[in-house]
């Protein structure tokens, strides 16, 4: 079955994002003003771009995606001229246009190296964190806003960011997937190396799920040798033995090692399908790898992106999901209060018996009851239980 995205210029110039499963009926519909909504005060209306995909998460993904571009940016897009939607890209920042209906959220599986392989049912959409400054990190380092993503503003002694250089990539969906990965922890500098399908590349827009500023910027190189050329630390990623003796690292080490070098560093990966070839691995310096199942040693690329720009990460002030701070435990006297009234409980029902067990009794209830590190409002809230106990039985505290 296919499914198509769409993009129609309503009456008053306006454009509207859909998608639909039969491209011609919902043209008609939205012509003849079936729905009410957008575009039913709007007609007529006339189509202007479609895409089609395999399945309807694909569908919803681009239509999303694509929603919230600039006017520039969607009349690039229909004319096919991919540098216009690159320069676009770099000009504006994503804010909601005309389009006034509202889609699911953005939602792909991960990995994807196959896109006819994803399922049709929609899932849940991530989980979003309300970011919150670490406050450690942050006496380091001021921030800054660069185009929607807090940034870090280093010293002139600390090292520049990585550069992430994929070398013959092949599918544009996993080039978009490691921008977004990339950009997920600070990382904005992307260089391709003889990509299988060329440079650009609309199907990386689409997976990028927003991370456009990253593949705008993105520079293509002929070989490996331009793309490093001005780099001073080289780092190859493989899990396989390459018959090349060099340093093997960790990602964890390669960022230790990265942060506090100078110069500029290039972290490098390979097709999907292989990995890095021998001649690649011998133009880096140290190489990167990770322990892992040797059953089953096969890490995507964006997998293999995030490991990295994941540990890289850390040596910087970014965002957090909020720290709630435990509650203070209760003081010793609580405690000791609380244990002493169930001791109180126990003896007027009869629980100590026989009678010489009872020391042994009451040191395993004691073990148990300061185990967990009782918070005060625990105490009061099991003092409440065992008064409750009390007066059902016609005793007192």
């Amino acid at each position: 079955m296919t499914f198509w995205t769409y993009i129609l210029r309503c009456a008053d110039g306006t454009y509207y994002t859909g998608h639909t499963d039969d491209l011609e009926r919902r043209i008609a519909q939205h012509d003849a003003g079936t729905f009410p909504g957008y575009t039913h005060d709007r007609r007529p209306v006339i189509l202007m771009w479609s895409e089609y995909f395999p399945t309807r998460i694909e569908a919803l993904e681009r239509e999303s995606q694509i929603k919230d571009w600039s006017r520039k940016k969607k009349e690039a897009l229909f004319q096919g001229n991919w540098a216009a939607v690159a320069d676009a890209a770099k000009s504006t920042t994503p804010q909601r246009t005309e389009e006034a209906e509202t889609t699911p959220p953005s939602v792909r599986f991960e990995p994807v190296e196959n896109p006819s392989s994803l399922s049709e049912p929609q899932q849940p959409s991530p989980v979003q964190f309300e970011p919150v400054e670490n406050e450690a990190q942050s006496s380091r380092q001021a921030r800054t806003k660069r185009d929607g993503f807090e940034s870090s503003v280093r010293d002139e002694n600390t090292a520049p960011p990585p550069v992430i250089i994929l070398v013959r990539p092949q599918l544009g969906e996993n080039i978009g997937k490691a921008a977004r990965a990339m950009l997920n922890f600070g990382l904005t500098e992307l260089r391709l190396v003889e990509p299988r399908d060329g440079w650009p590349n609309p199907a990386a827009t689409a997976a990028a799920s927003g991370a456009d500023r990253v593949l705008a910027d993105a520079k293509l190189y002929a070989t490996l040798a331009e793309a490093t050329a001005d780099c001073a630390h080289v780092y190859a990623t493989t899990v396989r033995k390459r018959g090349v003796a060099k340093p093997v690292v960790t990602p964890e080490q390669a960022a230790t090692e990265i942060h506090a070098a100078t110069g500029r560093a290039a972290i490098l990966f390979g097709p999907e399908r292989s990995g890095l070839e021998t001649d690649d691995v011998a133009v880096a310096r140290t190489i990167i790898t990770v322990p892992i199942n040797p059953q089953f040693g096969s890490l995507n690329l964006a997998q293999a992106v995030i490991l990295v720009a994941y540990e890289w990460s850390k040596g910087v002030a970014l965002s957090q999901p909020t720290l709630v701070e435990p509650y203070p435990p209760a003081e010793q006297d609580e405690l000791d209060g609380m244990i002493g009234h169930l001791d109180r409980i126990l003896v007027s029902t009869g629980h100590y018996f026989p009678p010489e067990r009872a020391p042994v009794d009451r040191r395993q209830l004691r073990g148990i009851l300061t185990r967990p590190g009782w918070t005060a409002g625990e105490v009061r809230t099991l003092r409440g239980v065992l008064r409750s106990i009390e007066r059902k039985l016609g005793g007192s505290d």
